[in-house]
């Protein structure tokens, strides 16, 4: 016996039929995904994050090109005030050369520069160079000078009363000579160990000024008063006042400041109408002659504001090949140069008229 049909079975049991759609069914998958909205959602999160990373990368990347460029930057200036610095100094080393040769020259021949400290300006290109000289017996030497004109230095200039003075001045002489007798005021050996040094007088001339310091009651304020009337070039007893500083001509005794100052005043009014410069009677037991020792200061100034100071003290020499020897050679501190006299402006227009007529190597002339 066959069986009812389905839809007879179905209708006979009282039970609606099942409806047949047409509709496919389709399996979740990748491809199709159960929730079409959660997975546009999720690609819009990752979408974001991609964003963020996109815009922290880039400004990582500008960070690092701006250190770059600012560090460039930085290299390069560094690397323009080297030149510059460079200019100057070999500017400035030239002066110094062009001011010992202009000093050499004969002194009768016209426009002759005098080592008078009177500043001397001229221009290479656009470098800017300002030079002054001096004659070293303008200053007191430490190793050769009278004990008078010491003590006056240390009293008028350095402040000190008589008894501190006296045991400077004898501490001076008991460094130089070169025996261990003590003098009365003085200090050797002993004396230094007592007072908790770990150093003994070198027991011979100072080799330069600022080994003064090291002597028994030389203080750094006494020394700052008084080193820049000092020496221990000029091998000379006494200073030439022709060209001596005021410091330097109140350390002669007997001789005030209201003297000192007229002076300076007539000597001033001498240069500048290019006349001998007048005597000061009460320094002539402590003059002497010039010295062939000049004390140079060059400053070369560059179009950027980078400026070298070149400090020298030169001695002729009668060697040919070694016309002079440098005693110092040093970078000197930036300091203004003594205002130029009238001499000394007529000097200088006659220096740049002769530089900006010199014949260059191919026999043309500079412009």
């Amino acid at each position: 016996m066959r069986a009812p049909p389905i839809r007879s079975a179905a209708r006979e049991t009282g039970r609606p039929p099942r409806r047949v759609s047409g509709v496919r069914r389709i399996a979740p998958s990748a491809e199709y995904p159960r929730c079409p909205g959660r997975a546009l959602r999720a690609s819009s999160s990752q979408r974001g994050i991609a964003l963020i990373a996109v815009l922290w990368l880039t400004v990582m990347l500008t960070v690092i090109a701006s250190g770059f460029a600012f560090s460039m930057r930085g290299e390069a200036q560094a690397a323009r005030n080297a030149l510059s610095l460079a200019q100057a100094r070999a500017a400035a080393d030239g002066a110094i050369e062009r001011m010992a040769f202009e000093l050499s020259r004969p002194r009768n021949l016209p426009d002759v520069w005098q080592a008078d400290g009177a500043s001397r300006s001229w221009q290479d290109g656009e470098i800017k160079i300002a030079a002054s000289a001096v004659d070293e017996s303008a200053r007191i030497d430490l190793n050769t000078a009278q004990e008078l004109l010491l003590k006056g230095l240390l009293q008028n200039v350095g402040a000190l009363d008589l008894d501190t003075t006296q045991r400077v001045v004898d501490g001076i002489f008991d460094w130089r000579d070169a025996d261990e007798l003590r003098r009365p005021n003085g200090a050797e050996e002993a004396d230094y160990r007592a007072a908790g040094r770990k150093y003994k007088p070198a027991n011979a001339n100072f080799s330069t000024v600022g080994e003064l310091q090291r002597v028994l009651g030389v203080t750094p304020g006494l020394m700052a008063r008084i080193a820049d009337s000092l020496t221990v070039y000029s091998r000379q007893a006494g200073i030439n006042p022709a060209t001596a500083s005021r410091d330097v001509l109140l350390a002669v005794p007997n001789l005030t400041p209201v003297q000192v100052d007229a002076f300076l005043a007539q000597r001033q009014e001498a240069l500048a109408n290019k006349q001998p410069v007048p005597l000061l009677p009460q320094a002539r037991a402590f003059g002497t002659p010039t010295a062939a020792v000049w004390r140079i200061r060059a400053e070369a100034s560059m179009p950027d504001g980078v400026t070298f100071v070149r400090d020298a003290v030169l001695r002729p020499s009668a060697d040919a090949r070694r016309p002079v020897i440098a005693l110092l050679w040093q970078e000197g501190e930036r300091a203004p140069l003594p205002e130029p006299t009238a001499a000394s402006a007529n000097a200088n227009a006659n220096a740049n008229a002769k530089a900006n007529a010199a014949p260059d190597s191919n026999g043309s002339r500079n412009r």
